[in-house]
């Protein structure tokens, strides 16, 4: 993050949880600024003109569905998202996810506990890497560390911030399997609870953005009730077998 101070956009049509979320925000963060919105196009709004670091966005607002709000956000911008809602259907937390939720927390939640999540979004998004820190390839795939890109067969592909660090966690680690609860800790921290609805979401996403065929992964790899791997090298569009590492 570029500013000094972290902006956390609160987009929630409850003036109580708007002031809730704000007093320990300040509280606990005093050099953090609070932002607020009452609706989903003021959220958008401010989404646009502030740049905040962070959103938290309430899924059930009177002019705007919160997941048409995330789909709209997810339009032009990668910023870490987490859904605020007082339902707990596990079809509802998978949909978030699908539509590019970064974490998902149910009301009523304790503010300490919405607080780790949003400090852990953060640390995603602002993961910083060294300048001379080697680029990443395998196949058609390369993944430059330092300019935060994703590329397949020379297209550039956008990856949010949690959909990244998932990638480089297996791509860092290519040529093992990478347990689940280790990926849940490492991407969405400690307070994940071991949810493996996370780690299926973002996989499935990832596999749609990279993979020429998702349904038979080349990159992407499953090892079925133990966790998801990377291959040291795959074959090439021509045929060839391209190495996991620096660029060939």
């Amino acid at each position: 993050m570029d500013r000094a101070t972290t902006r956390i956009l609160v987009i929630d049509d409850e003036p109580d949880v708007r002031s809730a979320i704000g007093l320990t925000i300040t509280l606990q963060e005093p050099g953090w600024e609070v932002l607020t919105a009452p609706s989903g196009e003021e959220g958008l709004g401010l989404l646009e003109t502030a740049h905040p670091d962070a959103v938290l966005l309430d899924l059930q607002m009177p002019d705007a569905d919160g997941y048409e709000v995330l789909r709209q956000i997810r339009l032009f911008s990668d910023v870490p998202v987490v859904i605020l809602t007082v339902r707990n259907d596990e079809l509802d937390k998978v949909r978030g996810l699908q539509l590019g939720a970064d974490d998902y927390v149910v009301k009523p939640f304790g503010h300490l506990e919405l607080l780790a999540r949003i400090r852990s979004v953060l640390r995603r998004a602002s993961g910083h890497v060294a300048a001379d820190d080697p680029a990443f390839a395998l196949g058609d795939l390369r993944i430059d560390w330092a300019a935060h890109r994703v590329a397949v067969r020379g297209r550039e592909v956008r990856l949010t911030s949690t959909e990244f660090r998932l990638l480089e966690l297996l791509a860092r680690n290519a040529g093992r399997v990478v347990e689940n609860d280790v990926l849940l800790a490492r991407v969405w921290g400690p307070d994940s609870g071991g949810d493996t609805d996370y780690l299926k979401v973002y996989v499935h996403r990832l596999r749609a953005k990279l993979e020429t065929d998702p349904a038979s992964p080349r990159y992407l790899r499953t090892e079925r009730g133990v966790g998801y791997w990377m291959p040291r090298s795959v074959p090439g569009e021509d045929g060839s077998s391209s190495p996991g590492g620096a660029p060939a």
